[in-house]
């Protein structure tokens, strides 16, 4: 059952550079989270989860062409569930072979806090994006 209540996502839509290179590294992501790819157009690509929100990655003639900054006023990045710590902890992993890098590799995994156990990766683009562990919460002591 879709959430259609007012104030719900409906989906997300992020113009970028290069179609190709967004592909490789949103693309595997968002199929690791269990995403599948609902439309292709010339310029853009979806991907969702029935039912419910889906993300769109589209570039085109009205994209213009400057580097995405996370750190100018706009988006600064999107953050989802990434499943329990052990599946965050593989989708690190596996992120670089993907174009992802670990931003706050000094302070991972918890960049956002003691209670916040996350991944915070950032494409060849420029774009953010938080995994969130499901079973996050304080840093075990040793």
């Amino acid at each position: 059952m879709t959430d259609e209540s007012p104030g719900a996502l409906h989906h997300l839509e992020i113009w970028v550079a290069d179609l190709n290179a967004a592909e490789r590294s949103w693309g595997w992501l968002l199929t690791r989270l269990g995403y599948v790819v609902r439309d292709r157009w010339p310029d853009g690509v979806s991907w969702g989860r029935d039912p419910g929100p889906y993300v769109v990655l589209e570039s085109g003639p009205d994209v213009a062409s400057v580097p995405h900054d996370r750190l100018r006023p706009g988006l600064n990045h999107l953050a989802l569930w990434g499943g329990s710590r052990a599946d965050v902890d593989a989708l690190v992993e596996a992120a670089p072979a993907h174009g992802w890098s670990l931003l706050f590799a000094d302070r991972h995994p918890f960049a956002g806090g003691p209670e916040h156990y996350a991944a915070y990766l950032e494409d060849a683009q420029g774009f953010e994006l938080e995994l969130v562990a499901s079973d996050g919460g304080t840093p075990p002591t040793p």
